[in-house]
């Protein structure tokens, strides 16, 4: 079986000591695919240029996340455009993009947030990129967002762990659900029956690393390395045989991303 690791931020600082022994790590636990999101300017040309001596494949996408808007401006999301055109053949998505809901309580910033994320549905439409989409008290206002642009070309609702119902809307405007290390906690009931209930061609594994540990790690920073641990936990959410569903969750991932 192989798996692919669809959010993970290898760029950050947290891998430099080991990145390529968590590699090569991996692709000894058939890892071979990771997808790694930028999430500001501050780092575009970091997950540009990122590479490993291992043949793991490191998939890139640039955006702009609502967490880091605060100092940036319009003249961004051009910067953001003409990298996309300029690098379009080795780019997969637009992401990481989104709406967070506590973030703009706290800083009063929902409409820069609701600028940002549409003028860059704008910009997936014009490169022709799948979205990578972070939320938080957000779903609604995603959703009137995504229909009001007629955005159709797909992607992962990153860190999903919400009911059915808001699950069924993101799967009817074309998106695949990112699975990740909720699924390994029990208190997280409403994220575990709604994964029970998923059709199995809506789901994708992640990590989100190395944020968002698993419950065996919770005071540890999360890895790629812990993709297959969040399969087995998926497994026992499932009727289908393991093997089926590891293949499907792969073709899951080329359809949403064309890879």
């Amino acid at each position: 079986m192989f798996f692919t690791d669809s959010h993970c931020h290898f760029d950050f600082k947290a891998f430099d000591q080991a990145r390529e022994s968590i590699a090569k790590s991996c692709l000894n636990l058939g890892v071979h695919q990771l997808i790694v999101p930028a999430i500001a300017p501050s780092n575009w040309h970091q997950v540009l240029t990122l590479s490993t001596a291992t043949p793991l494949k490191l998939h890139k996408a640039l955006g702009i996340h609502p967490w880091f808007l605060n100092d940036l401006t319009t003249d961004h999301l051009d910067q953001l455009l003409a990298l996309l055109l300029q690098y379009k053949d080795s780019l997969i998505a637009v992401g990481e993009i989104g709406i967070d809901g506590k973030i703009a309580e706290e800083h009063d910033n929902l409409s820069k947030q609701i600028e940002f994320f549409d003028r860059q549905l704008t910009i997936a439409k014009q490169v022709q990129l799948p979205v990578i989409i972070h939320h938080r008290k957000s779903h609604p206002l995603l959703v009137e967002r995504l229909k009001a642009s007629k955005f159709d070309g797909g992607g992962v609702i990153h860190a999903f762990s919400g009911s059915y119902q808001q699950a069924k809307h993101y799967l009817d405007l074309g998106f695949k659900l990112g699975i990740g290390g909720t699924i390994t906690y029990q208190r997280a009931q409403k994220t575990l029956n709604t994964v029970r209930k998923l059709p199995l061609d809506a789901i994708v594994l992640e990590t989100d690393a190395p944020a968002m540990p698993i419950f065996e790690q919770s005071t540890e920073h999360n890895s790629p390395q812990n993709i297959p641990v969040i399969f087995d936990y998926l497994v026992k959410l499932r009727t289908e045989p393991k093997e089926m569903i590891a293949q499907q969750i792969e073709n899951n991932i080329n359809k949403a991303f064309c890879l």
